[in-house]
């Protein structure tokens, strides 16, 4: 009987550690995790619902912005990311990474060293580099994934295809030439405006014609002479 009462108790005793185990890990793990806090100008909402400045930001919020409108995702030490307006964003974030997925508008992300950091778009999954601090822009147009770097590194992969983006480059990914698309506006990509053609032509030379006509200071007569203007007349 004694030897029985003392196999319940160190049971019952192997059972309580068990379960003193199992919620330390729990708890250890909840931890590790952090919440944002978000800083809005005007129209945003998080999950649907109107968001306003200072207010917390969970993994896994929809954070979607309206015209003129923007919102700033502070995470801590390990980042940043700014929606910008016309926007519609998913972020999930942990205590060493941050992943969102940019269906609609444009995004400023900005990871520190050692976070693995990545945004993916219809078109492409941007990936930061893991050994230093990223600063980087990525814009989804109707046709195409934008992408512009200012500090580090990121890859951009589309398909089974990685182009490396440094510190001050750009590159896109998608179908440029899609129809139905609006042309994207971005300094410097506009087409040339041609100059050549016969209507251009002509009026150089009607312009260099005047120019000889009161530089000769004469007048053309019908016959193809030239009729001389005195001073003193």
């Amino acid at each position: 009987m004694l030897a029985k009462n003392c196999f319940r108790k160190l049971i019952a005793s192997f059972t309580a550690l068990a379960v003193f185990c199992v919620s330390s890990s729990i708890a250890l793990a909840q931890t590790k995790d952090i919440a944002g806090e978000i800083t809005v100008s005007g129209q945003v909402t998080v999950n649907g619902q109107s968001a306003v400045s200072n207010a917390t930001v969970l993994s896994g919020s929809t954070i979607v912005t309206g015209s003129n409108s923007n919102a700033i995702v502070s995470l801590g030490k390990i980042g940043r990311i700014e929606v910008l307006a016309d926007s519609n964003i998913v972020l999930n974030f942990s205590d060493n990474n941050i992943v969102a997925v940019l269906s609609s508008g444009k995004a400023k992300v900005s990871n520190a060293a050692g976070v693995a950091t990545t945004v993916t778009t219809k078109d492409a999954t941007v990936i930061a580099d893991t050994s230093q601090a990223d600063n980087f822009t990525v814009e989804v147009e109707c046709s195409h994934t934008h992408v512009d770097t200012t500090a580090g590194m990121v890859t951009m992969r589309e398909g089974t295809t990685d182009k490396q983006i440094a510190a001050g480059t750009s590159a896109s990914a998608g179908n440029l030439a899609q129809t139905g698309c609006k042309p994207c506006l971005r300094p410097n990509s506009a087409p040339p405006t041609p100059i050549g053609g016969w209507p251009w032509l002509l009026l150089i030379a009607a312009g260099v014609a005047g120019a000889a006509i009161f530089l000769g200071g004469g007048e053309s007569t019908p016959g193809g002479g030239t009729i001389v203007v005195s001073p003193t007349r």
